[in-house]
């Protein structure tokens, strides 16, 4: 395309648009016309058609200028047409105007004369009020003798006449209002006065409704009438509304509350069970009142009865706060408390009584005692029980104590065995405290049982304290009791009946270790029993094992009758204490007198001097344990639970003849009893006089070599008991390790 038919495709610049719209609106024409043309004429064969092109963009462009003219000529209409319509309303806008300041100078000249007619106006008021008043005068003059003959009404409980009276007086009050124009006339000023006064009275024979529905139930019929119906009517405009249903229900509340919880003083200590026995009997007397008498006294919109449970159950309960706010409570008035707040009140006994209505129910109300006056009376009972059953058992204990040191031996049952009532009294107290916790709820059983139980261990710890101070005292010559072994056995009954019956403390549904650290508590007890009969019987037979071994004990048995002499005699008592603690405490006894009888074997006291002499030791040995089982078999003690056996053991080793076989003999009786060890068995041999140094070295190297202990062996400790012979001097030979430690450096 040339440079001339681009100038002809060009379009004519107009000057710059009056407004940006018109400008934008230009240049994007300009934009889509340019690119419309450069799509049409992009192929030079295009060009030949440009005069069609031409001819048609004329033609289009005068159709457009024609439509535009068309539409400006249009607009030029409308615009001459609004301003024809302008000119007209010009001219009715002045027309307006000078009407309106004609009838403003009309209406300044009516005020004037409306001023001369001001005194007119009053003289007619006056006449009105006057005319009005004179046909009330009468009436009027009636209102002093009507006010003072309707107080006398009120004054004698006349309320339905009362109230009428009233009434009249203030309808001839508002008849006055109108004709005065709202003045009140001083006639009627005591009026409303008069009407509180009946208000009043309305009130106090609604608070003592109870009293009136038995005495005089027309007097509460009227007055609940009178405050019905002026509750229904409407009042003059300007009068606050009297509300006297409402006064008339709280004075039912209030006078309700004071009968039963009008007193600000709260029960003395101890008297609050007999406060709340009284409340038992007198809330469903009162609440049967309100169902029989009252209600049918009171509108169905009055709910007598369930008002009047709901009004009792609040005064009921914020008198138990105000309680609870004073003075901590007795262990009796708490648990009472409880007991009645949790299980009397809501059963059958009172308001959850059969013969109550629907109405009567409170149980979806707030309950008495919060959560936190349950906790506060539970910790407080529990603490105070806690100090009583502390000082029950402290007596009881106290009691038992001072019976050690009497002159008497203690006490025995029809079968001879000693007793006393301390296990029966002790788990009696703890057991009925548990018992009467379990009446009010499960959370103050747990907790009287978890105190019970911390009772029963601290009481357990006490006893074993007071048993070691009897024994100090008695062994230290302080206090030297006549039947000093008779009472340790008749504490073991104590313990042996506790723990046979302490099963009575505990709950169904408990974890079955709830009785656990008792039970651990009333083992240590009878370990510490045991201990200290023990300790009494080596304390009789340390004189006569202080021979053994020696020359005499070979040659005559007189040493080990003695012993057994004194055993059977200390041991007499044991008969009197009960199964299975006498098993056990024999058991104990013969373990004891076997100990003794191994650590003097172990003193080296006794060296053999030859072969008659181990035959001689080897035969007392047997004899001994014989002498031994044969005792405690009388005693009651059987065979398999004697330790008297292990002399049999060490007979074996000074009987052997052929020392080379001293190592079998001593890994059998390493099987027998695992806990020897080498320093026994090394004092032991030493006992035999005829082994020379690498002799006693091979012996104890058997134990190294030893197999593991026997199935059968003894599970009862006996030579870890026995303290381990002392060294001997250089020229002995020594024992246990040092003793193959000094033989291989030789």
């Amino acid at each position: 395309m040339d440079s001339a038919a681009k100038d002809e495709m060009q379009p004519e610049l107009s000057p710059g648009p009056e407004w940006p719209e018109q400008e934008r609106a230009e240049q994007l024409a300009r934009g889509a016309a340019l690119k419309w043309a450069s799509g049409i004429f992009y192929r030079p064969e295009q060009l030949a058609r440009l005069g069609q092109y031409r001819s048609r963009e004329v033609q289009r462009t005068c159709s457009l200028e024609a439509r535009l003219k068309s539409v400006v000529q249009s607009y030029l209409e409308g615009v001459q047409t609004g301003v024809w319509q302008l000119a007209r309303a010009i001219e009715a806008v002045q027309g307006t105007r000078e009407a309106l300041s004609q009838a403003r100078g009309l209406l300044q000249g009516m005020s004037q004369a409306l001023r001369t007619l001001e005194p007119l106006r009053e003289r007619v008021a006056q006449y009105k009020q006057l005319q009005a008043l004179s046909h009330l005068l009468p009436r009027l003059r009636a209102v002093p003798a009507a006010v003072a003959h309707t107080q006398t009404l009120i004054d004698a409980q006349q309320f339905l006449e009362a109230y009428v009276s009233l009434r009249e007086l203030e309808q001839l009050r508002e008849d006055t209002w109108a004709p005065l124009g709202g003045l009140e006339l001083p006639v009627f000023q005591g009026l409303d006065l008069l009407f509180e006064a009946l208000g009043q009275a309305v009130e106090a024979a609604a608070g003592a409704a109870g009293k009136l529905a038995r005495e005089d139930p027309a007097l509460l019929v009227a007055a609940v009438r009178v405050a019905e119906v002026e509750t229904g009517r409407t009042t003059p405009l300007g009068q606050v509304p009297r509300d006297w249903r409402q006064r008339c229900l709280r004075a039912l509340q209030e006078g309700l509350e004071q009968t039963h919880f009008g007193s600000p003083l709260l029960p003395a200590p101890g008297a609050l069970p007999g406060w709340l026995e009284a409340l038992r009997v007198a809330l469903p007397v009162e609440l049967a009142t309100a169902e029989a008498l009252v209600a049918p006294c009171c509108p169905p919109q009055y709910n007598v009865v369930q008002l009047w449970a709901h009004t009792l159950h609040s005064g009921l309960r914020r008198s138990l706060q105000h309680l609870l706010a004073g003075p901590e409570l007795e262990a009796a008035d708490a648990f009472a408390l409880l007991h009645w707040a949790l299980h009397v009140y809501l059963g059958q006994e009172m308001m959850g009584s059969l013969e109550l209505g629907p109405e009567a129910d409170v149980s979806q109300l707030e309950p008495l005692l919060t959560l936190e006056n349950i906790e506060q009376l539970e910790a407080t009972f529990v603490a105070n029980v806690q100090a009583s059953v502390s000082q029950w058992l402290q007596n009881a204990l106290d009691g038992e104590v001072a019976e050690w040191g009497r002159e008497q031996g203690p006490n025995t049952d029809p079968s001879g065995s000693y007793y006393s009532p301390m296990p029966a009294i002790v788990l009696q107290i703890l057991e009925e405290n548990i018992r009467v916790a379990s009446l009010v709820s499960e959370s103050l059983q747990q907790r009287v049982h978890g105190m019970a139980l911390s009772e029963l261990g601290i009481f357990l710890r006490s006893f074993t304290d007071a048993l070691i101070r009897f024994s100090r005292d008695h062994l230290r010559g302080k206090a030297m009791a006549p039947h000093y072994v008779p009472y340790l056995l008749a504490a073991l009954n104590h313990q042996s009946a506790l723990s046979s019956s302490v099963s009575v403390l505990q709950l169904d549904g408990a974890p079955s270790g709830a009785l656990a650290p008792v039970e651990a508590a009333l083992d240590k007890l009878q370990r510490r029993i045991c201990r200290l009969v023990l300790e009494a019987l080596q304390a009789e037979l340390q004189p006569l094992f202080a021979d053994l071994p020696s020359r005499q004990w070979l040659s005559s048995p007189e040493l080990l009758e003695s012993v057994c002499e004194r055993t059977g005699r200390f041991c007499r008592d044991f008969g009197r204490v009960r199964n299975p603690t006498v098993e056990l405490l024999l058991a104990e006894a013969e373990r004891a007198v076997v100990l003794q009888y191994l650590r003097a074997l172990m003193q080296g006291r006794l060296v053999c001097r030859g072969a008659d002499e181990r035959t001689q030791a080897a035969e007392r040995l047997r004899h001994d344990a014989a002498q031994l089982q044969q005792l405690f078999l009388g005693l009651g003690l059987e065979e398999n639970a004697q330790c008297a056996p292990v002399l049999l053991a060490l007979r074996e080793l000074l009987n052997l003849r052929d020392p080379a076989l001293l190592g079998l003999e001593v890994a059998g009786l390493q099987q027998q009893f695992p806990d020897v060890s080498e320093d026994h068995v090394s004092a032991l041999l030493g006992l035999r006089g005829d082994l020379s140094r690498e002799q006693q070295l091979v012996a104890l190297s058997s134990l190294q070599a030893a197999l593991p202990p026997s199935p059968r062996a003894s599970r009862r400790a006996l030579f870890s008991l026995v303290p381990a012979p002392a060294p001997a001097p250089a020229s002995c030979l020594p024992s246990g390790s040092c003793a193959r430690a000094l033989l291989l450096s030789e």
